[in-house]
């Protein structure tokens, strides 16, 4: 039994990944961690900053999403995000940086709940890759 879906993500440059052997995929969305298999019921869902993980029976892959879309349809998963990068690709020093910038937007005063809260996520999760 093919227990294998397909997912695609893209970015504002280019389609960033597309695989067709894809057996799960957790992604971090606004409701908490969504895990997707294959004939997962149709969902349409925001993403907060945190890890992608992508399982297929060669090899485990993790990505480092700040926000984004996805839509899961006839066993078909799209993933839109403005910023990803590959964990194992992801130099110590770019981490450092995207920490800092996120610190230094928390010292600003007019902010909302929401915006606060997706900043504070993107903080913990940068900190627990470093």
């Amino acid at each position: 039994m093919n227990e294998e879906f397909k997912i695609e993500i893209v970015n504002p440059d280019k389609s960033f990944l597309s695989k067709e052997d894809v057996t799960e995929v957790v992604v971090p969305a606004f409701e908490g961690e969504i895990g997707i298999l294959k004939d997962h019921i149709s969902i349409i869902s925001f993403l907060k900053p945190g890890i992608i993980k992508i399982y297929s029976k060669s090899e485990e892959e993790k990505f480092y999403v700040e926000d984004g879309i996805i839509e899961f349809k006839n066993n078909n998963l799209s993933i839109l995000t403005s910023s990803i990068f590959n964990l194992k690709d992801l130099e110590k020093n770019k981490i450092q940086e995207l920490l800092k910038s996120a610190e230094e937007q928390t010292s600003k005063n007019e902010m909302n709940d929401q915006t606060k809260y997706l900043i504070d996520q993107k903080i913990d999760v940068l900190r627990s890759i470093n």
